[in-house]
């Protein structure tokens, strides 16, 4: 099969998408499958035997990260060489609507998928008001598209009330060799740590530092357990303001982590929290929980996917009281509990994560192609 994907965030940005793109991408090379990815540019000209194609791009004014592109000449030229069986727009924004109206105008099978869980990241930049109007733009986009993927049940359920149609799962994945316990190091914990003495849990945040991920709901259990630490992995135009918030408490701002350095960081860690409640999976629970990091979520959006409370980590009710945060200090309280239930949580962390690889994720994602291309194009599928 040759599949165009159309995504508005790709390296050298780290996130939840790229991960499962930049994993997804070989499994489907070494299947005999050709692919072409466009992006917004700054990335590489090619990927594990893919081509791809940057677009230019500007920032979303209030989130930088993020880069909004128009496709011009090259993507059409590149498209028309390709001649793809199929395009898999990726959480579709403006290339992605680029993407859309490429496949409508040249007769080529779409296939959609919800990554980012927008509408409810307006309220956390004062734009809860706009929530209605941008599902009513989610649903035209998406209901162009034969099919529509989302990364956790919660989601598939969610999509299809606000009326997006063909809602399928696509299943969850981890790299349980590069992420595993035995990366855990005095090293890395002294180095998350800090100015820090190691008296008490060290507990970890990886991610974007950004509004949405609502990581100052964290230091009511920074106050609760005083003898606990924080190390908040990752970088975001939230930093600033997490940095006065954070002020006088025993947390250090580690910075952007990669490779075995952050597989040693989520390894060394005796607690990953995780307060987001605007999760469509949350990728980096999945990591931890194959380093044998016990996790705290939401119960909320895709989190309890993965999450079983009290086995392999705990949830907290984001909506309890003071904004969840008591719920948030019980479930810590209750993941840390005494050494013997900390190491069966690790174990159980690590056992769930064992379940989902990446294989199996595109294995499942090339029978949607195949399911797809058989009522299409017939011809190609077989």
């Amino acid at each position: 099969m040759k599949i165009a994907f159309f995504t508005e965030t790709f390296l050298p940005k780290v996130d939840g998408i790229v991960t499962r793109l930049t994993k997804t991408i070989p499994h489907l090379i070494d299947a005999g499958d050709e692919v072409v990815v466009f992006c917004p540019e700054g990335g590489p000209s090619h990927y594990m035997g893919a081509k791809v194609v940057g677009v230019p791009a500007m920032p979303l004014p209030l989130y930088p990260e993020l880069k909004l592109g128009l496709p011009g000449p090259a993507v059409y030229d590149t498209l028309d060489n390709f001649h793809p069986d199929l395009i898999h727009v990726v959480n579709p924004a403006v290339l992605g609507l680029g993407g859309i109206w490429l496949a409508k105008t040249n007769g080529i099978p779409l296939m959609a998928s919800y990554h980012t869980h927008l509408p409810k990241y307006l309220e956390h930049y004062g734009m809860g008001m706009l929530e209605p109007l941008l599902w009513e733009l989610l649903k035209a986009a998406h209901n162009q598209a034969i099919l529509n993927l989302c990364t956790s049940t919660a989601m598939v359920s969610e999509l299809s009330e606000k009326g997006i149609q063909n809602t399928a799962l696509w299943q969850r994945g981890v790299d349980t060799e590069a992420f595993r316990p035995e990366l855990r190091s005095d090293e890395m914990r002294r180095r998350l740590l800090g100015e820090y003495d190691d008296q008490g849990a060290l507990l970890i945040y990886v991610g974007r530092l950004s509004a949405e991920k609502q990581i100052e709901r964290i230091k009511p259990v920074l106050d609760a357990l005083p003898q606990a630490r924080l190390a908040l992995v990752g970088d975001g135009p939230h930093r600033q303001q997490l940095e006065k918030t954070f002020e006088n408490t025993a947390t250090t701002f580690v910075g952007y982590l990669c490779g075995e350095e952050l597989a040693s960081a989520y390894a060394s860690g005796d607690a990953f929290l995780f307060p987001s409640s605007t999760e469509t999976l949350g990728l980096v629970l999945l990591e931890a929980m194959a380093a044998g990091c016990p996790v705290v979520g939401a119960n909320r959006g895709g989190i309890p996917d993965i999450i079983t409370d009290g086995e392999n980590g705990c949830l907290y009710d984001p909506d309890g009281t003071n904004d969840g945060a008591e719920s948030l200090i019980f479930a810590t309280q209750r993941l840390l509990g005494n050494d013997l239930q900390r190491q069966g949580m690790r174990k159980a962390a690590r056992e769930e994560a064992e379940r989902w690889g990446w294989a199996s994720a595109t294995k499942q994602l090339r029978g949607y192609y195949r399911e797809i291309l058989k009522k299409e194009a017939p011809g190609i599928a077989a």
